[in-house]
């Protein structure tokens, strides 16, 4: 198996790494691929020091069997055609394909299946807040069809990249040194602060973040679903939280939709109220699950029920759902080359 990374320097081309070690995926040639400036880096896998090639226009990606791409949706682009024409399989991590009628949009453990057909030799990642929400829907829809979701977002800095990790520890450490703090990576200072908008705003209001929420949800469960969601950027470092609010055809009891969360692929049920206990991102940073919790009926619709989630949305909101959809063509038998 001959693997590619392109976009190996940044935050999600680095859990690549991790994730892939992590799960001993079967890789017999790595290959790492980044702009002009990071190439030339070296980084160790499995005891082997793999340095970045530049990605041109070329020839690279013959005999490559799977491309992980996460270098932005403009680079995706243009350089889909380089990485898919010998018959590698580019799945994608950016924005560029999702909504494409010729490219599936997947969740392993919500449509796996798609996967199969991919006429351009491309699979797209979802978003990462789509990704967690959806894994937590999914056992919902199988009790009753969900007829809306409201959710609001609650997006570490980590969701802007590496980059904008550091901006915010390096804006806590100015303000206790009574500096005054650096910012350049979102519209205002993030530490000590909530930002009401991820991404840019559209014409009805809703930022691309939140419309993206509509559009891939429904994409990835074939659903009619209408879908409304707030978007905050908030203070923490790692992992995205969610509040989540659905109405379902038929009411389902906490006591059925705690037993469909815990019996779905990829759910962790963390929901003890009177213990305090329930998921928190200080303490899923680097895990792999959706953590489900705050299970409760929603007291203002008989149809509603409610539920807050936390998950790494740059382990399982991007390289571990991209290495999961690997792993599943791989497990199918599929032929790799098209």
């Amino acid at each position: 198996m001959k693997v590619a990374i392109v976009g190996a320097s940044g935050a999600v081309g680095q859990e690549f790494l991790r994730v892939l070690d992590e799960r001993n995926f079967p890789i017999d040639e790595l290959l790492l691929f980044g702009s002009s400036r990071s190439a030339g880096t070296t980084y160790k896998f499995r005891e082997k020091d793999i340095v970045v090639k530049e990605l041109k226009h070329g020839d690279d990606f013959k005999g490559v069997d799977i491309a992980f791409t996460s270098a932005g949706a403009g680079t995706s682009k243009e350089f889909a055609e380089d990485i898919t024409k010998y018959g590698a399989v580019m799945i994608d991590n950016s924005s560029a394909f999702r909504m494409d009628a010729g490219v599936p949009l997947v969740v392993p453990e919500v449509n796996a299946a798609d996967a199969k057909n991919r006429p351009r030799g491309i699979i797209a990642n979802p978003n990462c807040t789509t990704i967690q929400m959806v894994v937590a829907l999914k056992p919902l829809e199988e009790l009753s069809h969900i007829k809306r979701v409201h959710v609001s977002t609650y997006q570490a800095a980590s969701g802007a990249g590496a980059a904008a990790m550091a901006e915010l520890e390096n804006q806590y450490r100015q303000i206790v040194n009574g500096e005054t703090p650096t910012v350049e990576k979102f519209a205002y200072q993030l530490a000590y602060n909530l930002i009401p908008q991820v991404d840019v705003f559209t014409d009805n209001g809703y930022t691309k973040e939140e419309m993206k929420m509509y559009h891939e949800t429904r994409k990835i469960m074939h659903s009619d679903v209408e879908v409304s969601a707030m978007c905050v950027r908030v203070p923490s470092l790692r992992a995205h939280s969610e509040a989540v609010w659905v109405e379902t055809e038929r009411p389902i009891s906490v006591d059925e939709a705690r037993a469909a969360f815990e019996a779905a692929e990829g759910v962790i049920v963390y929901d003890n109220p009177e213990k305090k206990e329930y998921p928190m991102p200080l303490f899923l940073a680097g895990k792999d699950p959706v953590y489900v919790g705050r299970i409760r009926k929603d007291i203002s619709n008989p149809h509603g029920f409610s539920f807050w989630c936390v998950s790494d949305q740059i382990k399982k909101g991007a390289a571990l759902n991209a290495v999961q959809i690997a792993e599943y063509l791989i497990k199918e038998e599929l032929k790799i080359k098209n």
